[in-house]
């Protein structure tokens, strides 16, 4: 039996949008709890970027409140750290991912070195997992074994000093690390002390501190989280007390911008993201409960670009998926995470209203489903 070359376009087209539809599972970090209703530890599900569709999350690895989790950017490893600890630390813990299933196998476990660990980072090569210790200002590196475990600890670093603004921190508070491209230099944000240390990592020297090329952020903005360009061109740092976002560009704060319409007492940035496309980047707000929306403009300055809003309650952490088309923003206090579609032209996202219920979500990561 003959088919119509109508009907064989169409098919080739079926084929052809199965084949571009990816799925994704979704790691969620928490703060866990003794209540039955409270999370237990690390959480997955699975997305479907085609529907933009979450399936209901399950416990993935039982765990002290894995509040930030990463992934080697094989896809092979997953890396959590849970807050708390003494003065040797919290744990930091590597899982194998199994990307059929989903499911997280436990490879090994150390401690941050510091109290209060609250991000990982895995180097582009994965060489190396960077560790901030919020409670006692410092950042600590491990090596990254070929099988994904936690290797030796190549070095720790307590950073000193205090915010210029008297009337904000006191001391040092690491919030977040980031490799550059090469993976050869470590930046942490440290929202204490109003800077980003910027260290060199080798396995050879192992974590050498150069004070000189530290980069000053405003004074009182108690930067936070930072996320670089896909090109590695532009920088870009949220305050989380003075609810800001800034360029950085030769080493310096070249722009500065509210993440605000208007005033919001009590509000504070949590996350700072850029778009897959490297076009937008991204803020969450919380106490105004949005994330604020910024356009990349030909030298690396943004422009606002308005307010993701919606049923929003506390959005610590958020993210986009591989895709670009979709946003998925965690309520901390809202006990769910739901759904944005985006529109990768102006930067904006609107609210599908599938959402999943996960108690203090604070982390969103993808891995690819293998089929």
């Amino acid at each position: 039996m003959l088919i119509s070359r109508l009907a064989l376009a169409a098919a080739l087209t079926a084929v052809g949008s199965a084949a571009n539809a990816a799925e994704h599972w979704v790691y969620f970090g928490t703060y866990t709890g003794k209540r039955e209703t409270d999370s237990k530890g690390i959480y997955r599900a699975k997305f479907d970027d085609t529907s933009g569709t979450l399936t209901a999350p399950e416990l993935a690895a039982e765990m002290d409140s894995p509040s930030f989790v990463t992934v080697h950017p094989n896809k092979q490893f997953l890396y959590a750290v849970g807050e708390g600890g003494g003065k040797e630390g919290g744990p930091v813990v590597a899982f194998a991912i199994d990307a059929k299933t989903g499911e997280l196998k436990k490879l090994n476990e150390d401690k941050s070195g510091g109290p209060g660990p609250c991000y990982i980072v895995i180097s582009p090569k994965g060489e190396f997992a960077a560790v901030a210790n919020y409670g006692g200002g410092s950042t600590c590196v491990f090596a990254v074994e070929a099988d994904g475990k936690l290797g030796k600890r190549l070095g720790f670093v307590q950073h000193t000093g205090s915010s210029t603004n008297p009337n904000r921190q006191k001391e040092p508070h690491a919030h977040c690390c980031a490799f550059n491209a090469a993976g050869d230099h470590l930046y942490t944000v440290d929202l204490g002390i109003d800077k980003i240390k910027v260290f060199h990592v080798s396995l050879k020297k192992g974590v050498e501190e150069d004070t000189d090329e530290d980069i000053t952020t405003p004074p009182g903005s108690g930067p936070r989280h930072i996320a670089f360009a896909p090109d590695g061109k532009g920088i870009y740092v949220c305050g989380e007390l003075d609810s800001t976002v800034n360029v950085i560009k030769g080493g310096k704060v070249v722009q500065s911008l509210s993440t605000l319409p208007k005033p919001t007492p009590g509000n504070s940035t949590a996350e700072c993201i850029i778009s897959p496309d490297g076009k937008f980047v991204y803020v969450s707000n919380r106490g105004h409960n949005t994330v604020a929306a910024f356009k990349v403009k030909e030298d690396r300055t943004l422009e606002p670009a308005g307010h993701i809003a919606g049923d929003i309650k506390t959005p610590r952490n958020f993210n986009i998926d591989p895709s670009g088309k979709w946003m998925l923003i965690a309520s901390q206090d809202g006990g769910k995470v739901g759904v944005w579609a985006r529109d990768a032209a102006t930067g904006g996202a609107k609210e599908t209203g599938t959402t999943v219920p996960v108690s203090r979500c604070v982390c969103v990561k993808f891995v690819p489903v293998k089929h």
